[in-house]
Protein backbone atom coordinates (compact mmCIF):
# COMPACT_ATOMS: atom_id res chain seq x y z
CA UNK A 1 0.00 0.00 0.00
CA UNK A 2 2.86 2.34 0.92
CA UNK A 3 4.67 1.55 -2.34
CA UNK A 4 1.49 2.35 -4.30
CA UNK A 5 1.15 5.70 -2.46
CA UNK A 6 4.76 6.62 -3.21
CA UNK A 7 4.31 5.71 -6.86
CA UNK A 8 1.15 7.81 -7.08
CA UNK A 9 2.96 10.76 -5.50
CA UNK A 10 5.79 10.46 -8.00
CA UNK A 11 3.35 10.42 -10.91
CA UNK A 12 1.48 13.45 -9.60
CA UNK A 13 4.74 15.30 -9.00
CA UNK A 14 5.97 14.56 -12.50
CA UNK A 15 2.65 15.69 -13.91
CA UNK A 16 2.81 18.99 -12.04
CA UNK A 17 6.37 19.57 -13.23
CA UNK A 18 5.38 18.83 -16.80
CA UNK A 19 2.43 21.24 -16.55
CA UNK A 20 4.67 23.98 -15.17
CA UNK A 21 7.18 23.44 -17.96
CA UNK A 22 4.39 23.50 -20.53
CA UNK A 23 3.13 26.83 -19.20
CA UNK A 24 6.62 28.31 -19.30
CA UNK A 25 7.14 27.15 -22.87
CA UNK A 26 3.76 28.47 -24.01
CA UNK A 27 4.52 31.87 -22.45
CA UNK A 28 7.76 32.04 -24.37
CA UNK A 29 6.34 30.72 -27.63
CA UNK A 30 3.42 32.95 -28.42
CA UNK A 31 1.88 33.47 -24.98
CA UNK A 32 2.23 36.89 -23.37
CA UNK A 33 5.20 37.14 -21.05
CA UNK A 34 4.37 38.09 -17.47
CA UNK A 35 6.84 40.96 -17.55
CA UNK A 36 8.28 43.09 -20.38
CA UNK A 37 11.92 42.66 -21.31
CA UNK A 38 14.09 45.09 -19.34
CA UNK A 39 17.52 45.94 -20.69
CA UNK A 40 20.13 47.25 -18.24
CA UNK A 41 21.22 50.86 -18.83
CA UNK A 42 24.28 51.29 -21.06
CA UNK A 43 27.61 51.74 -19.32
CA UNK A 44 28.13 54.98 -21.26
CA UNK A 45 25.05 57.24 -21.31
CA UNK A 46 26.35 58.84 -24.52
CA UNK A 47 26.36 55.55 -26.40
CA UNK A 48 23.55 53.73 -28.20
CA UNK A 49 23.11 50.00 -28.36
CA UNK A 50 23.14 48.51 -31.84
CA UNK A 51 20.18 46.50 -33.18
CA UNK A 52 22.34 43.38 -32.81
CA UNK A 53 22.39 43.96 -29.04
CA UNK A 54 18.70 43.02 -28.98
CA UNK A 55 19.02 39.79 -30.99
CA UNK A 56 18.75 37.71 -27.81
CA UNK A 57 15.12 38.81 -27.30
CA UNK A 58 13.26 35.96 -28.97
CA UNK A 59 9.80 37.50 -28.92
CA UNK A 60 9.60 39.75 -31.99
CA UNK A 61 7.12 42.18 -30.44
CA UNK A 62 9.15 42.53 -27.27
CA UNK A 63 12.29 43.04 -29.34
CA UNK A 64 10.57 45.79 -31.34
CA UNK A 65 9.46 47.50 -28.13
CA UNK A 66 12.97 47.32 -26.71
CA UNK A 67 14.43 48.77 -29.91
CA UNK A 68 12.05 51.71 -29.74
CA UNK A 69 12.91 52.39 -26.11
CA UNK A 70 16.57 52.62 -27.08
CA UNK A 71 15.79 54.96 -30.00
CA UNK A 72 13.63 57.10 -27.70
CA UNK A 73 16.76 58.04 -25.77
CA UNK A 74 17.60 60.21 -28.78
CA UNK A 75 14.14 61.62 -29.46
CA UNK A 76 13.55 62.56 -25.81
CA UNK A 77 17.01 64.12 -25.43
CA UNK A 78 17.12 67.94 -25.08
CA UNK A 79 18.84 68.23 -28.48
CA UNK A 80 15.58 67.02 -30.05
CA UNK A 81 12.98 68.13 -27.51
CA UNK A 82 14.14 71.76 -27.54
CA UNK A 83 13.04 72.20 -31.16
CA UNK A 84 9.85 70.15 -30.64
CA UNK A 85 8.16 72.14 -27.83
CA UNK A 86 4.48 72.07 -26.96
CA UNK A 87 4.35 75.86 -26.62
CA UNK A 88 5.02 78.83 -28.88
CA UNK A 89 8.67 79.34 -27.93
CA UNK A 90 11.69 77.11 -28.57
CA UNK A 91 13.61 75.68 -25.64
CA UNK A 92 17.35 75.68 -25.05
CA UNK A 93 20.02 74.15 -22.86
CA UNK A 94 20.39 70.80 -21.16
CA UNK A 95 17.35 71.51 -18.97
CA UNK A 96 15.09 72.81 -21.74
CA UNK A 97 14.61 76.38 -20.52
CA UNK A 98 12.54 78.80 -22.59
CA UNK A 99 14.60 80.46 -25.33
CA UNK A 100 16.48 83.59 -24.32
CA UNK A 101 16.14 86.14 -25.90
CA UNK A 102 12.34 85.72 -26.14
CA UNK A 103 11.13 84.53 -29.54
CA UNK A 104 7.94 82.91 -30.84
CA UNK A 105 7.29 80.23 -33.44
CA UNK A 106 5.07 82.33 -35.72
CA UNK A 107 2.45 81.06 -38.16
CA UNK A 108 4.88 78.84 -40.12
CA UNK A 109 7.11 77.69 -37.22
CA UNK A 110 9.98 79.87 -38.49
CA UNK A 111 9.58 82.95 -36.29
CA UNK A 112 7.83 86.21 -37.12
CA UNK A 113 8.73 88.94 -39.63
CA UNK A 114 11.74 90.83 -38.37
CA UNK A 115 12.70 88.03 -35.98
CA UNK A 116 12.71 84.82 -37.98
CA UNK A 117 14.76 81.82 -36.87
CA UNK A 118 17.27 82.43 -39.64
CA UNK A 119 17.87 85.98 -38.40
CA UNK A 120 20.31 84.41 -35.93
CA UNK A 121 20.57 80.74 -36.86
CA UNK A 122 22.47 80.10 -40.08
CA UNK A 123 23.03 76.83 -41.94
CA UNK A 124 25.91 75.87 -39.62
CA UNK A 125 27.08 76.52 -36.07
CA UNK A 126 28.59 79.95 -35.46
CA UNK A 127 31.45 78.87 -33.23
CA UNK A 128 32.63 82.27 -31.95
CA UNK A 129 29.12 83.51 -31.24
CA UNK A 130 28.07 80.07 -29.90
CA UNK A 131 24.87 80.24 -31.95
CA UNK A 132 23.74 76.84 -33.20
CA UNK A 133 22.80 76.37 -36.83
CA UNK A 134 21.87 73.83 -39.47
CA UNK A 135 20.09 73.86 -42.84
CA UNK A 136 16.38 74.82 -42.64
CA UNK A 137 16.54 75.79 -38.95
CA UNK A 138 12.98 76.01 -37.61
CA UNK A 139 10.63 74.63 -35.00
CA UNK A 140 8.65 71.45 -35.52
CA UNK A 141 4.87 72.05 -35.71
CA UNK A 142 3.04 71.79 -32.39
CA UNK A 143 1.38 68.58 -33.50
CA UNK A 144 4.87 67.02 -33.68
CA UNK A 145 5.87 68.11 -30.16
CA UNK A 146 8.17 65.76 -28.22
CA UNK A 147 8.19 67.74 -24.98
CA UNK A 148 6.54 65.79 -22.15
CA UNK A 149 6.03 62.61 -24.16
CA UNK A 150 6.40 59.12 -22.72
CA UNK A 151 8.07 56.55 -24.98
CA UNK A 152 4.66 55.01 -25.71
CA UNK A 153 2.92 58.28 -26.57
CA UNK A 154 5.93 59.24 -28.69
CA UNK A 155 5.74 55.92 -30.54
CA UNK A 156 2.03 56.32 -31.25
CA UNK A 157 2.64 59.83 -32.51
CA UNK A 158 5.44 58.76 -34.86
CA UNK A 159 3.22 56.11 -36.43
CA UNK A 160 0.41 58.62 -37.09
CA UNK A 161 0.91 60.50 -40.40
CA UNK A 162 -1.32 63.29 -39.07
CA UNK A 163 1.23 63.90 -36.32
CA UNK A 164 4.55 62.99 -37.93
CA UNK A 165 4.68 65.33 -40.90
CA UNK A 166 2.78 62.98 -43.21
CA UNK A 167 5.57 60.39 -43.30
CA UNK A 168 5.33 56.67 -43.90
CA UNK A 169 7.43 54.34 -41.75
CA UNK A 170 9.94 54.06 -44.59
CA UNK A 171 10.16 57.85 -44.77
CA UNK A 172 10.67 58.00 -41.00
CA UNK A 173 13.69 55.74 -41.35
CA UNK A 174 15.14 58.00 -44.07
CA UNK A 175 14.40 61.14 -42.05
CA UNK A 176 16.04 59.70 -38.94
CA UNK A 177 19.15 58.49 -40.71
CA UNK A 178 19.87 61.31 -43.16
CA UNK A 179 18.03 64.57 -42.42
CA UNK A 180 20.58 67.36 -41.89
CA UNK A 181 18.59 69.20 -39.23
CA UNK A 182 18.12 65.94 -37.31
CA UNK A 183 21.86 65.36 -37.71
CA UNK A 184 22.64 68.61 -35.89
CA UNK A 185 21.71 66.78 -32.67
CA UNK A 186 25.06 64.96 -32.82
CA UNK A 187 27.15 68.02 -33.68
CA UNK A 188 25.56 70.84 -31.67
CA UNK A 189 28.73 72.86 -31.27
CA UNK A 190 30.07 74.90 -28.34
CA UNK A 191 29.82 72.98 -25.06
CA UNK A 192 26.41 71.42 -25.77
CA UNK A 193 26.02 67.73 -25.00
CA UNK A 194 25.12 65.81 -28.19
CA UNK A 195 22.39 63.21 -28.46
CA UNK A 196 23.50 59.64 -27.62
CA UNK A 197 25.32 57.61 -30.24
CA UNK A 198 25.46 58.73 -33.87
CA UNK A 199 22.84 59.54 -36.48
CA UNK A 200 23.71 56.34 -38.35
CA UNK A 201 23.19 54.26 -35.21
CA UNK A 202 19.89 56.02 -34.51
CA UNK A 203 18.70 55.37 -38.07
CA UNK A 204 19.64 51.70 -37.73
CA UNK A 205 17.59 51.39 -34.53
CA UNK A 206 14.55 52.98 -36.16
CA UNK A 207 14.92 50.67 -39.17
CA UNK A 208 15.17 47.59 -36.93
CA UNK A 209 12.13 48.74 -34.92
CA UNK A 210 10.09 49.03 -38.12
CA UNK A 211 11.36 45.69 -39.43
CA UNK A 212 10.20 43.93 -36.27
CA UNK A 213 6.70 45.35 -36.51
CA UNK A 214 6.95 48.94 -35.16
CA UNK A 215 5.50 47.90 -31.82
CA UNK A 216 4.99 50.55 -29.14
CA UNK A 217 6.32 50.04 -25.62
CA UNK A 218 3.99 49.74 -22.65
CA UNK A 219 2.99 53.00 -20.99
CA UNK A 220 5.10 52.36 -17.91
CA UNK A 221 8.24 51.45 -19.86
CA UNK A 222 11.23 53.77 -19.80
CA UNK A 223 14.66 53.43 -21.44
Amino acid sequence: MRLRSNALGAVLGAGAAALSLSLLISAGCGGRAAHPVVMPPPADPQSLRTPESFAGIGDKKERSRALFLEASRVMLHPRCVNCHPVGDSPLQGAHSQVHDPPVVRGPEDQGVPGLECTSCHQDRNAQLARVPGAPKWHLAPKVMALEGRTPRSLCEQLKDPARNGGKSLAELIEHSAHDELVGWGWKPGADRVPAPGTQAEFGALVAAWVKDGAECPREESRP
